[in-house]
């Protein structure tokens, strides 16, 4: 699978262009378009309680769907639900990537849904990662802009816990309050942070979905209802 992006960073677009009968993974819902005489399949990959663990744990659609090239070839496009750019990402062992930011993989690349240890438990990620790993390339989608940090052994880094997209198996990382006092974290309006500890990386995000899921119910008429 070849993956090319468009209309970076704002509305990322990544078309995977598969070779004669290759397969390729998305999320549910994220295809925008494809080529003529590609086939679509919608399933639970790895069986109803593997798929059930991803969706309720994971944060992702309970079905996968699968797109497989006709003989002369194709191509998929796929887009995020949330307005931002995307990573093309190659995976040669694992990866782990936060809850509703995998997009698409190719046929190698296996999910599964990994527990962060309670450390993660009032992260962003809910306690929960989607763990990737195989061979080939996953894509994964940020809403906002997208950092790559590449952290040295031993260096750090502090981000704010809804800012996180994916990192590396080898990072290290604990969850813990801004501030030190729970007051304090209160009046600074931040909640938890992560702190990551290289080598690897770690991918970012300049917007939080849950401050706009928190601010659109303060806003909707139901919420005042």
């Amino acid at each position: 699978m070849n993956v090319t992006t468009r209309h970076t960073p704002s509305f990322a677009v990544a078309r995977c262009t598969l070779a004669p009968g290759e397969t390729m993974r998305a999320e549910s819902g994220a295809m925008m378009a494809t080529s003529g005489g590609v086939g679509v399949e919608a399933k639970m990959q790895g069986g109803l309680m593997k798929g059930l663990k991803r969706s309720m744990l994971g944060g992702e659609s309970l079905f996968v769907t699968t797109f497989t090239a006709p003989s002369e070839g194709g191509w998929v496009d796929c887009a995020a639900n949330l307005p931002g750019d995307v990573a093309v990402l190659e995976i040669a062992d694992a990866l782990n990537i936060s809850r509703g930011a995998w997009l698409c993989s190719s046929a190698g690349v296996e999910l599964d849904t990994k527990w962060g240890g309670f450390k993660n438990l009032m992260g962003g990620e809910g306690g929960f990662l989607i763990h990737a790993t195989g061979s080939g390339h996953a894509v994964v989608a940020c809403y906002g802009a997208l950092d790559t940090v590449e952290l040295s052994a031993g260096e750090a880094l502090v981000i704010d816990s809804g800012h996180v997209v994916a990192f590396d198996p080898s990072v290290q990382f604990t969850t813990r309050k801004v501030t030190k006092g729970m007051m304090a974290t209160l009046k600074s309006g931040e909640g938890l942070v992560m702190e990551f500890t290289g080598p690897g990386r770690v991918l970012t995000q300049s917007r939080n979905p849950g401050a706009l899921i928190s601010w659109l119910t303060t806003v909707l008429p139901f919420s005042r209802a």
